[in-house]
């Protein structure tokens, strides 16, 4: 389908070996969790995945999508070292506040940075953020239920899916366009990649999230609304009740007829 797609280059899929069993165990017994029955078969078929597709332009092909799963070796555990070696540094577990608002309704429960989640990278999302695989609730035992989550690059939780499957599923229909896993946040994908998005669609079903309108970025000015609080309410004066031209006239003469009288009487006396 990208081949086939205008403009597309490029498109590189990089084959993979199926990972060892005995890898995946070995990761298993180290982080002392089991991999969800979904993930694990994808491992056992492919050690990661891996694709990527550029754009033509004037000058050389520019790279757009990215689709990435890690391999089992860099399925790394998010939190549980310093950001810097110096002693007493922070870590991600520091960012933890006890207020923070917990799942209710449909909003599910955030992962936790300190010993309450286990949080592991699944892809890296070109810088953008990162896409993980949680276990919530780690304590006293690791329960086997994960969730995938994209962790953004304020380090604020988005909820993806239930199943690594599902994600996977959305990756592909995605197309690995940038930033696409902010379609799934509060505030979505910016101006920019929204360009991306007009020009190679999704595949997905999920068209709520996506279909915006195109002058949905441009800020629309309703003097109405805005300067509704300063408009008042004219006062209207009064106005003496209006007469005919002809009436108007013999008023105004009579009215100079009296001054001009009561002048003469006024000198002769």
């Amino acid at each position: 389908l990208l081949e086939t797609s205008p403009g597309v280059a490029e498109v590189t899929f990089v084959e993979k070996e199926p990972a060892e069993r005995h890898t995946i165990i070995s990761w298993e017994q180290k982080n002392s969790c089991v991999l969800p029955e979904d993930l694990k078969n994808f491992y056992l078929m492919t050690d990661g995945f891996q694709m990527t597709w550029s754009v033509k332009t004037d000058d050389a092909p520019m790279p757009l999508g990215s689709m990435v799963i890690n391999p089992v070796s860099k399925l790394c555990r998010l939190g549980g070292s310093s950001m810097y070696t110096l002693p007493n540094a922070p870590t991600l577990a520091d960012l933890e506040d006890d207020t923070d608002e917990e799942g209710n309704g449909d909003k599910p429960e955030k992962p936790h940075f300190d010993s309450r989640s286990l949080i592991f990278e699944l892809d890296p999302c070109n810088g953008n953020g990162k896409v993980c695989l949680v276990y919530k609730h780690a304590e006293p035992v690791v329960s086997p239920d994960t969730e995938i989550w994209f962790l953004d690059r304020a380090l604020y939780w988005h909820f993806l899916t239930k199943t690594f499957t599902a994600y996977y599923r959305l990756l592909i229909t995605h197309l690995g366009l940038p930033q696409w896993q902010y379609a799934f946040t509060s505030y979505g994908v910016s101006p920019q990649a929204k360009q991306w998005f007009n020009m190679y669609k999704p595949i997905t079903i999920n068209t709520t999230l996506l279909s915006e309108e195109a002058d949905s970025f441009v800020n629309k000015l309703d003097p109405n609304k805005v300067f509704k609080s300063k408009n008042k309410t004219p006062v209207l004066k009064k106005k003496p009740p209006s007469q005919p031209a002809g009436s108007q006239k013999s008023h105004t003469s009579m009215t100079s007829a009296k001054t001009s009288s009561l002048a003469g009487n006024s000198s002769r006396k």
